[in-house]
């Protein structure tokens, strides 16, 4: 069950000529595939771009109706390999992933796909994942495009630029017979705006009829000698085809006026560089500027032509280039050079050489190359302020710091829990942690794990471990991890090689944390999708023999045991322990709706509400440290004989019980309670709460007659 439907918005995807298309950056990509003919279309899930698989998905139905194929790859690898069906057949594919992370996955796939070329058109839409949105390591996909030469597309971060620039990829794509990448950064995603729509197009082949008439070309294969072939190739012939696409279509675009100074910007820095100057008094509110700007929607290949052309007669360029290594800044250095033409460059001089761009950074760095190569621009605030400049205030010390964690109920955090209270009796164990909503046990209160070497590579990064100790190393990965590559490069390897340490795959139904996507595990019954294959089944089909699953993550004690029982047992290989549970936030959204639709009918709805008892609660919070639930909190009592505050529960709670569980497991203070809350009650409802409340005032009346009252307190 995705975190997001968008059965409504996809109905937007089959308008036609003429017709106005208002909507997300992500769903119009999605509607310019259609009206560019995409025969097939694939990609895993991974934010920024997770909500594009979730359109895809939504819109299949209308897929179907063009003739378009749809495949929810098992990864970016596949994804990548899918692409094969362009390299003999004239049909347009496309596929999407994060990056760098993604393109990391699929390296191979694409630098093969490169090697040969293709004949149809093929597009890698890629969520560019950096900036201070960004989930993973800081690198850019602008290094592996270079590397394995694809063409790299980064349009202004508006809806027409972006459909065009879709449009535009195929046909660079066809007309280079090289693959290309298309950069969405993460704003540009999610940006709004609107566009003119064209007619929906059918592939021109289908891939039916490619199976039915099979080509096949020795050359396309990259074996040598072909693959030498290949090169010569990419040098003399796709470069060349690429280079003059480029310029005849006019794919990079000049604004501004004539001026002894020029931009030079990535497309997607577009909006943020016209806001710069509009704040400097260089630009209006619709993004006219007399300053010369010469934006790359295209920053692989750079055209030296054109950049020349723009450079020669100014005295002074600025490269707006986000990210490091500066590979456009030093390719432009390099044809000054080469062409003697001796304008000043600028660059990672003015910026910062890392990080986003942001707003500040952005009319901080404009402002300080305007000052030293154009102060006539300015006015006379920005070339001599007289201002003290506005201090930020500390916010560290007025808002307490709050790291991430998990979501309220998540069944994962008793899983680290378990791990935590055997750690306690076992002592502090080595765990190799991996990519997931399962890596928030690296922050408190849990603070477990060490390393994170990739998507599903939890247990192979403990690999080095697997040797004669003391003590066994722990391995965590979830269930996604697992399908993605975990099953080989992690159980499989530990199988072989015979390791002895434990693996836990998190199992939560679903690739939770991209989005709530199904994957081969999930208990959802999905009609395009083959699901509910357990996990366990597949280790063992692998060959594992010790094997755990745990059905119900909340129960902290039988966690804790399996983990005792891991770590301490004589038997020798991986042991695994696979622990199921739905996860919350998908699980509410699916009975949210559901419970209000029955209250609101008149049908009869207990809800579980959890509290603590004030009276029994001892303060000492250790509960909190075992838990760290967002909806257990601290309240402070007016009893004057009581300093510390108690633990208290929010009405964020969504009834998961595993703060009981833990204080039970952890053999703390009984403090917590359970109350159903019955909606809708029934008359024997009515009855028995009658009936219970009798039974507790007689108890409490008999309790009080049976006070030992001294004389002064009567008095």
């Amino acid at each position: 069950m995705a975190e997001r439907s968008f059965a409504k918005e996809v109905q937007q995807l089959r308008i036609g000529e003429g017709e106005e298309f208002r909507g997300e950056g992500i769903l119009a990509v999605t509607k310019a595939l259609l009206e560019c003919g995409v025969g097939y279309v694939g990609g895993y899930q991974g934010a920024p771009i997770s909500h594009l698989m979730d359109v895809l998905s939504d819109a299949e139905e209308i897929l179907e109706e063009l003739g378009v194929h749809f495949e929810q790859s098992g990864s970016e690898a596949v994804a990548g390999a899918t692409l094969a069906a362009s390299v003999h057949y004239p049909i347009r594919g496309a596929v999407t992933f994060k990056s760098p992370v993604g393109t990391n996955v699929a390296s191979d796939a694409l630098a093969n796909l490169s090697s040969g070329g293709v004949t149809g058109g093929a597009l890698i839409i890629i969520g560019e994942d950096y900036g201070e949105g960004a989930s993973i390591m800081q690198e850019r996909t602008h290094a592996f495009a270079m590397k394995s030469q694809l063409w790299l597309l980064d349009p202004r971060p508006n809806l027409e630029s972006i459909v065009k620039s879709v449009r535009d990829g195929f046909e660079l794509s066809e007309a280079s017979n090289t693959p290309v990448m298309l950069e969405m950064r993460i704003r540009a995603c999610h940006v709004h705006g609107r566009f003119i729509a064209k007619d929906n197009v059918r592939p021109t082949m289908s891939l039916a009829d490619a199976l039915e008439n099979p080509k096949r070309d020795l050359n396309r294969i990259v074996l040598p000698p072909a693959s030498f072939l290949h090169e010569k190739e990419k040098v003399e012939s796709r470069w060349p085809n690429a280079v003059n696409f480029i310029k005849e279509r006019g794919l990079n675009e000049f604004f501004g006026g004539d001026g002894k100074i020029g931009i030079v910007l990535q497309g997607g820095m577009y909006n943020g560089v016209i806001r710069a100057l509009q704040r400097l008094g260089l630009a209006d509110i619709r993004g006219n500027t007399e300053v010369p700007l010469y934006v790359l929607n295209v920053t692989y290949p750079l055209i030296d032509d054109e950049f020349l052309d723009f450079a020669r007669d100014k005295d002074a360029v600025l490269v707006v280039e986000e990210g490091q290594p500066n590979h456009i800044e030093q390719a432009f250095g390099a044809m000054l050079h080469k062409a003697g033409v001796d304008t000043k460059l600028f660059g990672k001089d003015p910026f910062p050489i890392a990080g986003e761009y942001t707003g500040t950074v952005m009319l901080d760095s404009i402002r300080g190359f305007l000052l030293e190569n154009a102060p006539g621009l300015l006015t006379a605030a920005d070339r001599a302020p007289n201002r003290p400049q506005t201090e930020l205030p500390d916010l560290s010390k007025t808002v307490p710091p709050r790291p991430p964690g998990f979501c309220v109920g998540c069944p994962e955090r008793p899983i680290f829990a378990g791990m935590k209270l055997v750690q306690e009796e076992l002592g502090e164990h080595h765990v190799a942690a991996d990519i997931g909503c399962h890596l928030f046990s690296i922050m408190p209160p849990f603070n477990i794990g060490g390393s994170t070497m990739g998507y599903g590579l939890g247990p192979a990064s403990a690999s080095a471990f697997n040797v004669k100790a003391k003590k066994r190393p722990i391995s965590v990965m979830g269930d996604g991890g697992f399908w993605h590559n975990g099953l080989s490069t992690g159980v499989t390897n530990a199988v072989f090689n015979k390791h002895d340490g434990v693996i836990l795959i998190v199992d939560n139904y679903y690739s939770a944390a991209t989005g709530g996507q199904d994957i081969p595990s999930s208990r959802a019954d999905n009609k395009s999708r083959s699901t509910a294959h357990p996990i366990t089944e597949a280790v063992k089909g692998v060959g594992a023999k010790w094997v755990r699953q745990i059905d119900r993550t909340y129960d902290v004690t039988k966690v804790r045991d399996t983990f005792r029982e891991a770590l301490t047992t004589d038997e020798k290989g991986p042991k695994i322990i696979v622990a199921s549970s739905e996860c919350m936030l998908n699980r509410q959204r699916r009975e949210k709706p559901q419970l209000a639709k029955a209250i609101s009918g008149g049908e009869r709805v207990v809800k579980p509400k959890f509290g603590v008892d004030e009276d029994v609660c001892t303060g000492d919070h250790a509960c909190m440290r075992l838990s760290g639930c967002p909806s257990l909190s601290v309240k402070e009592l007016d009893d004057p004989l009581r300093d510390d505050p108690v633990a208290s529960i929010d009405q964020n709670c969504v009834g998961c019980g595993n703060c009981g569980e833990v204080a039970d497991a952890a053999v703390l203070c009984p403090s917590f309670y359970r109350a159903d809350v019955v909606h809708n009650p029934t008359a024997w409802d009515k009855r028995m709460a009658g009936i219970r409340r009798r039974v507790s005032s007689w108890l409490q009346k008999r309790r009080d007659s049976r006070r030992l009252v001294f004389a002064a307190e009567g008095a």
